[in-house]
């Protein structure tokens, strides 16, 4: 909430993120990011240099914060945090940045952190199917086609593809599912 929201994520491959490796791509997170208009990039399967940047500063954390320690509540547990997330980022040199700290780099995002979800709300005249609480598939063309399960209640839209056989199923701005006429 304090520096608004990222236009993106880097993300591996792990169960809250999704995978981009099966149908599972979508899960409750996911969908939630996508209400505020937050992409996710998944790194490439089995290349975890992809996220450098990260492993090492989860490294970082563990050196400077968590070793050798233990909390007495989750709320030391977050002072300290905090406390070491100001050192960090207004501090601490940063060798990859010359020595500067990541402050030095650093914008606020002008996206603002609603108070509630958006409405997903799509074009008069989009094809639209509601997804059922119970199961997960939308009916299209005198047919049942499955759509990720995590969508279920939730309104998507059905969108033409450039080949006439194929439909994009949409949340949002976001390719959920295909529908493929000639299967």
């Amino acid at each position: 909430k304090l520096y608004g929201l990222p236009r993106a994520f880097l993300v591996d491959n792990g169960s809250p993120w999704g995978t981009a490796l099966t149908d599972q791509r979508w899960t409750p997170l996911r969908i939630w990011l996508a209400h505020l208009g937050v992409r996710l990039i998944h790194a490439r399967p089995f290349h975890p240099q992809t996220k450098g940047k990260n492993e090492r500063f989860n490294r970082t954390l563990k050196e400077e914060v968590l070793a050798y320690r233990t909390f007495r509540s989750h709320r030391t547990m977050q002072s300290a945090f905090d406390q070491w997330r100001r050192i960090y980022n207004f501090h601490r040199p940063h060798e990859a940045l010359g020595l500067a700290p990541p402050i030095s780099r650093y914008t606020i995002s002008q996206q603002i952190f609603p108070k509630h979800l958006p409405d997903i709300s799509y074009p008069k005249g989009t094809m639209v199917r509601k997804v059922p609480r119970t199961r997960a598939e939308i009916s299209f063309k005198g047919r049942l086609w499955y759509v990720p399960k995590c969508f279920r209640g939730y309104t998507l839209a059905i969108r033409p593809s450039d080949k006439p056989e194929i439909f994009n199923v949409c949340f949002a701005a976001n390719t959920v599912a295909k529908i493929d006429l000639t299967s």
